[in-house]
């Protein structure tokens, strides 16, 4: 099991995407591991032949545990352990697919290599796995089969997950009296992964929380200007906000910094993280120093790094390391946004959307003013209020003189 990133010390094995006695390159994904930042595939180092996993699917590993054998030489195919067809995956192992459509092909029981994909160089997604599912739902059965148990806790995580897919496809049995009436939606292991590692992160990290109003008209007018759909790196607003906080992190760098048991780290440089939302959960990979790009250079290596969590292959040096993460709501029409800081950071900044509203000017006259809530979370452990407050009003500054963005 490898270490994906400093905080890892476990990840589940989310799939084998070779059969024993398959074949493989170097370069070729061997198997896929979950945690709660992202699904990784894992290749292979080296020319050679899959041997027998020694770690089920879905079985949780600590970092460095042995998962299974390979042969790099002339192997006795005869003596490899012959695969459960249901878990081959020896015809879809170099065909893309994203990870989690994957694992709802995986736990629905759908046959990948039935599936059309829709996406780049026909990779499957998500809603290809489902449309092919209720293709096969909707054809006319026969009367179910009473709907099994969920698998004991003593079964094997090949046999937990056939079972499970089996009963989530069975429908929900009627709700005891005084009950509501639903059906469970395990929880994938990522999501777990995910809850546990964001709880933990809640309750073991004191949050506090500095807001302030940016006056943006100035960098509306300016982006206006810049935007156009037809050339690349495609900006965005949030471009804007990115390269405002790497420029507040070189600013003051002494406020860089997050906390460890053995006391305050000081990170150099000022890297950025920038939460993706993906279609199977949310991942943060860092736009290393932010501060010292120029927008355009900003923009192309932010919508890259994006376009890699969208479709699942971030690497975990992609998303280690920062102190701080811009997490923008306002493209749904917040206000303002409280979040959680990420495990292993000290600061998360939230942005809302853009309001008009009118403010006094200096001689006391309504004047219509562009504004944005921002909200920055801060770990009270390593950071107080002051010097959060000098950060955030560095942000805002360089918001209101969005020029100065524009170059390294």
């Amino acid at each position: 099991m490898p270490k994906l990133g400093l905080t890892m010390t476990e990840g589940a094995l989310a799939e084998w995407t070779l059969a024993p006695g398959a074949r493989f390159k170097a370069g070729d994904c061997v198997f896929v591991v979950e945690n709660d930042k992202a699904a990784t595939e894992i290749a292979a180092a080296s020319d050679g032949v899959m041997g027998a996993p020694l770690v089920a699917v879905g079985e949780t590993v600590p970092v460095g545990a042995v998962v299974g054998h390979w042969d790099d030489g002339v192997p006795s195919i005869a003596s490899v352990a012959v695969a459960d067809p249901a878990d081959s995956v020896a015809t879809t192992a170099r065909r893309p697919v994203t990870p989690f459509a994957r694992r709802l092909a995986r736990d629905h029981q759908v046959a990948l290599a039935d599936v059309t994909g829709s996406g780049p160089r026909g990779r499957v997604r998500a809603s290809d796995v489902d449309a092919a599912l209720k293709a096969r739902t909707s054809v006319p059965t026969p009367t179910p089969a009473p709907a099994p148990s969920p698998p004991a806790a003593t079964a094997s995580a090949t046999e937990a997950n056939r079972a499970l897919a089996a009963y989530r496809l069975q429908p929900p049995a009627p709700a005891a009296p005084g009950t509501a009436a639903g059906r469970l939606q395990p929880f994938t292991g990522v999501q777990q992964a995910t809850a546990a590692r964001l709880t933990a992160a809640k309750q073991d990290i004191p949050h506090f929380y500095l807001a302030r109003e940016a006056e943006v008209s100035c960098l509306l007018d300016l982006y206006a200007k810049l935007k156009d759909p037809q050339t690349e790196p495609r900006l965005t607003l949030n471009h804007f906000f990115v390269a405002a906080v790497g420029r507040a992190l070189r600013a003051l760098p002494e406020l860089n910094r997050i906390w460890t048991p053995q006391g305050a780290l000081l990170l150099d440089g000022s890297d950025v993280g920038v939460a993706v939302h993906t279609e199977y959960g949310l991942r943060v990979p860092l736009v290393r120093d932010a501060g010292r790009l120029s927008l355009i250079d900003l923009a192309r290596r932010a919508n890259t790094l994006a376009e890699r969590a969208r479709a699942g292959r971030l690497g975990a040096d992609e998303m280690a390391g920062g102190a701080i993460t811009v997490s923008n709501a306002g493209m749904h029409g917040l206000t303002a946004m409280t979040s959680i800081i990420v495990p292993g950071q000290s600061m998360i900044l939230g942005v809302g959307s853009v309001r008009e509203l009118f403010r006094p000017d200096a001689r006391g006259q309504p004047a219509l003013r562009r504004e944005i809530a921002l909200v920055l979370s801060l770990d009270h452990r390593v950071l107080d209020g002051v010097g959060g407050a000098a950060l955030l009003s560095e942000i805002v500054d360089g918001l209101a003189h969005p020029t100065r963005l524009l170059f390294d």
